[in-house]
């Protein structure tokens, strides 16, 4: 019965969606009935809510009826994982992906303020079209309420590797950032649809292209983190098409969050930011729907499903249609009210923008070329790491040189000369390090760049922040105190980037790895440490059976134990790893167990790893983070503030 419900409150949802879309695109200009079309968005946010809770409750009582139950879960589950079964499928993701798409719509239908009736209305109806055409994929392509007959006793079970705290909170996450760009999305087609553009447009589109942006962090650094710790491999990124699916969203949506700040701020670049909203919610329905309908593990994907496969392509073929369209219509008509100087605030946010939407190309084309190339059947190609960083990374590394002399310049027109004495510590150090890192190195011009850059953004976010506390009179503490959050957001989220910078280029360019075969007591010399493996036991989890490894590490300044584990799940043919790891100062130890040497005496493979300062990628991310949360809650005190 509850499948029932559930499956009856998405297809009222739905009906509700497509009367949000008719009523907020075609009374734009009635009071009363744009009113109506801000109700239908809470009603059908509601039906949602109602529907996603359904699927949560048969998750809960391993209701194996229900064919995507029985395929995700398994009564032994611990009951974290049997919420998180509810989205760590095709089904459930796409429930969700619908009901965070009419959340949004609500909560905008809700918070009108200064826009206008035609803007707000059109925005309420672009997104209940949106909604509803993800209603539609869910229930008649990826029905999550489908019944199985005969239902099994136990279920499948969820993927192993999915069974993981972090993989729990990571989907919601980057899902919230997906479905976050479609706002803007809708923002923008609705400013295309009044044939106006203006700086009330740019207010109302900051803040939820902050809170996708924060998302798309979060999200992709908790994804980043799982695969550091659970895939036993010692790295945090590989290129992956997966990873660059969330990757290439959040890079534009970095380019629409400061290309925003310029339209709102000067009435400038009005066209660009259109244009990149759009593009956005194309790359973030790229990430959803594509990677959920397999066509980025494999184009044959197609073939195994070939009506999702059709209809993802439909989906991102409607959207980006409609978009582009309606630019190529409108946009030459728009007003682009002020100019700016060559040196200025404006133009560094011109070329941080230009770098992010290169960027962004250049992954797209890497992710999508060998999937356009087996489809048209040139055979199977790969590409991976060494594309990607010698064309990804130089695109970066020159926004990042320009990043620190963005807030020191002046809008409209800026000072150069002062911009750069300001910056001259942030340089000197940033040189030292270079020089440094060179010798260090013997002469690795790589490695000694990449760390000149993130020392260079992190002292640069630093002078800026201290300039700022300079200004006026008063102590030093009352003036911490007072200091804009805007100030605090983009200091946090350019720091943010140059630490983030330090643990990658480090980690990626001088951690070290060895495989060895040790025998209980036995140990070995690694990284300036001496790793000693005590004992091998069995030991058993919730829904598991695990082999442990406890292990010694004897360093300078004292010993630790820490363990690892291999475990086998009685749903899944494949062990998994828990790995150990021991960070320090300088960066993580991280052993993996590998399986017992055949003939070996009882030797077991142990893999180590030394990465080093690799936490400075996590903290960098959290940074980042933290400044976009900043920045929305100054944006929500201004305007609370505001007459």
């Amino acid at each position: 019965m509850i499948a029932e419900i559930g499956a009856f409150a998405a297809a009222l949802a739905l009906a509700l969606s497509l009367v949000q879309g008719g009523f907020g695109l075609f009374f734009a200009n009635s009071e009363a009935r744009a009113a109506v079309a801000a109700a239908t968005a809470q009603a059908a946010a509601v039906c949602c809510a109602l529907a996603f809770a359904c699927l949560i409750t048969l998750f809960v009582q391993s209701d194996f009826s229900v064919a995507v139950v029985a395929a995700n879960s398994h009564v032994d589950k611990p009951l974290i994982y049997k919420i998180a079964g509810a989205w760590g499928n095709h089904e459930g993701s796409m429930l969700l992906w619908c009901f965070v798409s009419a959340l949004f719509g609500a909560i905008f239908g809700g918070m009108r303020g200064k826009q206008s009736l035609g803007l707000w209305s059109r925005t309420i109806g672009v997104q209940g079209l949106v909604t509803a055409g993800a209603l539609i994929y869910a229930l008649f392509l990826s029905n999550p309420f489908a019944r199985f007959d005969p239902a099994p006793m136990m279920g499948n079970g969820l993927n192993p590797l999915l069974q993981d705290p972090a993989l729990a909170a990571h989907p919601p996450l980057l899902y919230l950032g997906y479905v976050g760009m479609s706002v803007p999305f809708s923002l923008a087609l609705a400013a295309l649809l009044e044939g106006r553009v203006d700086q009330a447009w740019a207010r109302a589109l900051r803040p939820w292209t902050l809170i996708a942006w924060t998302c798309l962090t979060l999200g992709i650094g908790l994804g980043s983190y799982w695969a550091y710790y659970e895939l036993g491999w010692g790295g945090w990124w590989f290129w992956d098409p997966v990873e660059n699916a969330s990757f290439m969203p959040w890079l534009v949506a970095a380019a629409l969050v400061h290309s925003a700040i310029v339209t709102e701020r000067r009435g400038s670049l009005a066209s660009w930011t259109i244009l990149l909203a759009i593009m956005g919610f194309g790359l973030a329905l790229l990430g959803t729907f594509l990677v959920r309908s397999g066509v980025l593990t494999s184009v044959h994907a197609f073939a195994v499903d070939p009506k999702r496969g059709i209809a993802v392509l439909v989906m991102v073929g409607v959207a980006l249609g409609a978009g582009f369209g309606l630019y190529a219509w409108r946009a030459p008509k728009l007003a682009q009210p002020s100019g700016f100087a060559a040196v200025s605030r404006e133009s560094m946010l011109v070329w941080n923008n230009f770098g992010l939407a290169v960027a962004a190309g250049v992954v797209l084309i890497g992710t999508i070329y060998p999937l356009l190339v087996e489809a048209m059947g040139g055979g199977l190609i790969s590409v991976g790491p060494p594309f990607f960083n010698a064309t990804v990374a130089p695109l970066l590394a020159m926004l990042f040189v320009l990043l620190p002399l963005g807030p020191m310049l002046t809008w409209r027109v800026g000072d150069m000369r002062a911009a750069l004495l300001k910056l001259a510590p942030a340089a000197v150090l940033a040189i030292i390090t270079l020089v440094g890192a060179l010798f260090a190195t013997h002469w690795r011009a790589a490695p000694a760049l990449g760390l000149m850059l993130g020392v260079w953004l992190v002292a640069g976010g630093l002078i800026y922040l201290w300039t700022r506390l300079q200004r006026g009179a008063g102590r030093l503490p009352a003036k911490i105190v007072m200091l804009p959050l805007a100030v605090w957001s983009m200091s946090f989220a350019h720091i943010g980037a140059g630490v983030l910078t330090l643990g990658a280029v480090a980690e990626t360019a001088f951690r070290t790895e060895r495989a060895v075969a040790l025998a209980p007591g036995e140990g070995v010399a690694f990284a300036g440490r001496r790793v000693t493996l005590i004992e091998v036991g069995n030991t058993e989890g919730p829904n598991y059976s695990a082999t442990r490894a406890n292990f010694r590490v004897d360093q300078a300044n004292g010993s630790n134990t820490l363990s690892a584990e291999r475990r086998f799940f009685s749903t899944s043919p494949m062990p998994t790893t828990e790995v150990g790891i021991l960070s320090g100062f300088d960066g993580d130890l991280y052993i993996a167990l590998g399986e017992e040497v055949r003939g070996g005496e009882g030797q077991w493979t142990v893999r180590l790893y030394h990465n080093p300062l690799v936490h400075f990628i996590f903290i960098g991310v959290v940074l980042m983070a933290i400044g976009g949360a900043l920045s929305l809650v100054a944006l929500g005190r201004r305007r609370s503030a505001a007459p």
